[in-house]
């Protein structure tokens, strides 16, 4: 007898060839993965001088995974997340190419080399995950080195990686009480990126009161209305150096007219009193008026003020809505005299040829230490506060590394009336045939005078030649040759003398 097949056979039969058909690219499908191996670094620290390349920054980083069941034609990427940690918009990192000592590539192991983008927002909660480009798979995040299951780390790039300047460079800024004012970090240059952090929008700061952290100012200026000492920090979270800081600020505030303000000297104080100029600098204001042992200074009206002298300062700042009267009393680490008389900076003494000069150093400086020196050369054993002097010449004391010059030349030259004029001179500060001394008859009014050099330039011309300020008027350095000038004096009147100089050792 013939049987039909039932319905539920055939239903069955169908239904198993089809599992038979789809279950392995099913099972295929679901069995690619993507499993992240630890992070070799606990925090991205980028923008830092190179270790091997003093000519780019340090920015490559390696991230290792593993996969399973991806095509070989299957790339990947390393992908940041937003600095909240969320994968919701992530950013692409930068694609390196691999070091020579980075494990090759297997079927299941890879390794990927990157650099993190330069304008990223600095952040404690970034992660990190791989994402396949062919076929949009992503993983989980990457643990970091030396935690079991942490993900989040910092990252940070150091767009500006040095010592800046807020207040405009100032030391000092003041107010009113009641009133405020805003310090902001220094920009000279805007259109130089690297002159400033603040070419650098995304940069946080940490801003400090009294070397104590104020909570919550992260921008480049903070509006202050208390008086204190403040300086601002790059805020590159664990990156941050100490380095990259600014100079600190004082700010004092003032009620009414009255004193307290403070003036600053650029060279300290005690100074080193000399050839440059000590800055005195007043709290910013509106007008200033500066004086010294209290009379007013002649046309010093602004902020600051140059000065070698020593004394007094004060200068009395307009705020506005107040005033004050800032101060200094400005010292020196020391003096010279000689015979109880001061002697400048660079002053050339007279004296006796044949007598001794003693020159005598004071100083406030707590146990100083003195070296003496003769045309640039140390005096044996010159290590006290003063010194004998019986030449003439060039001399300089160092008084604790305060540098004070002066010159010593002869009132009187033996033998001003020579019989003849001169070829040789031999200009060495010794006192001895130091200038070029002609007889006294052309020594005056009605005679021109004129020294020129080998190649025809005329180095010295006068009408009235002196003896006694003779040429050569400054030192010529010479070392391997001796240097011929030429001279044409020219009496009134009478024939020119011609003849030349030859300068010796």
């Amino acid at each position: 007898m013939n049987r039909k097949p039932t319905f539920l056979f055939s239903s069955c039969t169908f239904l198993f060839f089809l599992m038979l058909l789809v279950l392995p690219s099913t099972l295929g499908l679901f069995a690619q993965t993507i499993t992240p191996q630890k992070l070799p670094f606990d925090k991205i620290c980028a923008g830092g001088p190179h270790p091997t390349d003093p000519n780019q920054v340090f920015n490559e980083y390696q991230a290792q995974f593993k996969i399973l069941d991806f095509d070989p034609s299957a790339t990947f990427v390393v992908e940041l997340s937003d600095p909240t940690g969320l994968f919701v918009t992530p950013t692409a990192t930068i694609p390196l190419g691999p070091l020579t000592d980075t494990p090759p590539d297997t079927s299941t192991e890879k390794t990927l080399r990157f650099a993190i983008p330069t304008d990223i927002v600095g952040s404690d909660k970034y992660q990190l995950r791989v994402k396949c480009t062919t076929t949009g798979q992503t993983s989980g995040s990457f643990t970091i080195f030396g935690t079991p299951s942490t993900k989040s780390f910092p990252a940070y790039f150091k767009s500006y990686n040095k010592s800046f300047f807020i207040n405009e460079k100032k030391p000092l800024v003041s107010f009113c009480s009641g009133n405020s004012v805003t310090l902001a970090v220094y920009n000279p240059t805007p259109s130089d990126a690297n002159s400033s952090p603040a070419n650098f929008p995304k940069l946080k700061y940490y801003w400090y009161k009294d070397d104590v952290l104020i909570a919550g100012e992260s921008s480049s200026s903070l509006v202050i209305n208390t008086p204190g000492v403040y300086y601002a920090k790059l805020n590159y979270g664990p990156c941050t150096e100490d380095s990259f800081s600014s100079q600190t600020v004082t700010a004092t505030s003032f009620s009414g007219s009255g004193g307290g303000a403070i003036i600053t000297s650029s060279l300290g104080n005690p100074f080193c009193p000399g050839s440059e100029n000590t800055t005195l600098t007043a709290p910013a204001g509106n007008s200033y008026i500066w004086r010294k042992d209290g009379n007013v200074i002649s046309g010093a009206t602004a902020q600051t003020y140059l000065t070698n002298v020593p004394g007094t300062y004060t200068c009395n700042v307009d705020f506005g809505s107040c005033s004050a009267t800032a101060t200094i009393d400005l010292k020196n680490t020391a003096t010279i005299s000689s015979n109880g008389n001061i002697v400048a900076e660079d002053v050339t003494l007279p004296f006796e040829q044949g007598n001794t000069l003693t020159v005598t150093s004071t100083t406030n400086v707590s146990n100083p230490t003195y070296q003496w020196y003769f045309n640039n050369s140390p005096v044996a054993s010159a290590t006290q506060s003063a010194l004998d002097i019986t030449l003439a010449g060039n001399y300089k004391v160092i008084i604790s590394g305060c540098a004070f010059s002066f010159k010593v030349k002869y009132s009187t030259v033996i033998n001003y009336n020579v019989p003849k004029i001169p070829n040789i001179i031999t200009p060495n500060n010794d006192g001895t045939n130091d200038s070029w001394i002609i007889p006294d008859i052309y020594s005056n009014t009605n005679t021109h005078v004129t020294i020129l050099s080998s190649l025809g330039e005329i180095v010295f011309e006068t009408d009235n030649y002196d003896n006694y300020n003779g040429w050569p008027q400054s030192n010529i350095e010479f070392k391997n040759f001796n240097p011929i000038y030429y001279y044409i004096i020219a009496p009134n009147g009478e024939s020119a003398k011609k003849g030349s100089i030859t300068l010796l050792k």
